[in-house]
């Protein structure tokens, strides 16, 4: 079985059996004000999100030398104003983090100096219980989005780009029992899955350490999944925020 650390969202994608277009849409400008670019030498290299002014929660898989955050952004090539600059003084992986198993896949990156919230820079509440199958939550990113058309031939044919604005998509927290049918013998307790029911809609490369929210609580940060995931039925896989708030607690008030 492969699978994908999504490093590089993969917002739509045809279900299968009846070739409907489940398709992510470009997110309502800055309606996800926790929403977090990280960039490694100038060039985008994951999503994050903003926990606290001074606090950056992302994937551990992200991790590079180079680390630079944005927030309030919205169109990754163009300036409105309201996007802000920031330099990472600390990094913090999770210290039990297993690339091969995906095992606690999440990292604290300390900003030098804090965000200036606004409108559109706000942290995201962190959960007090775990997310519950069927819940409805949004994931935003700007990795890859596939459109599916039909060719003169009456096939389908995937067309994958990387957005320059930030790309939202409705999906719901699968069940354990359910995901683990999928990936048999590798998802954990500390793990969560999410996606739409016959598969279609979910993160995808580029959308890696990004926020999956449930009803305005940061319940998930995107971790791995199937590939191809622009034609995978199968959910996404996230780090589950609530087996770490004692982690994330206690990082950020030693450091």
């Amino acid at each position: 079985m492969r699978f994908l650390i999504f490093s590089f969202l993969l917002t739509s994608a045809a279900a299968q059996n009846n070739g409907k277009v489940l398709k992510g849409e470009e997110c309502e400008p800055h309606s996800q004000p926790w929403q977090v670019a990280l960039f490694d030498r100038g060039r985008f290299n994951c999503g994050a999100s903003l926990v606290s002014p001074y606090w950056v929660l992302t994937a551990a898989h992200c991790q590079t030398r180079n680390l630079r955050v944005r927030l309030g952004e919205h169109n990754l090539r163009k300036s409105d104003g309201r996007e802000q600059l920031r330099t990472v003084s600390r990094v913090v992986s999770h210290p039990g983090y297993v690339a091969r198993t995906h095992l606690h896949d999440l990292m604290l990156l300390r900003l030098t100096r804090p965000a200036r919230l606004s409108r559109q820079v706000r942290p995201v509440s962190l959960p007090m219980r775990c997310p519950q199958p069927g819940e409805s939550c949004v994931v935003s990113g700007w990795g890859l989005v596939s459109n599916y058309e039909s060719g003169s031939t009456g096939s389908s044919q995937s067309q994958v780009d990387l957005p320059d604005t930030l790309h939202c998509a409705n999906i719901s927290i699968i069940s354990t029992a359910s995901c683990n049918k999928d990936y048999p013998g590798h998802l954990m307790s500390t793990m969560v899955c999410a996606g739409v029911e016959g598969g279609g809609t979910d993160s995808c490369e580029g959308d890696s350490g990004g926020p999956l929210v449930c009803g305005g609580i940061l319940q998930g940060i995107v971790s791995w999944g199937d590939v191809p995931c622009d034609t995978t039925t199968k959910p996404g896989v996230y780090t589950k925020v609530c087996s770490y708030l004692e982690w994330i607690r206690n990082t950020m008030k030693r450091n």
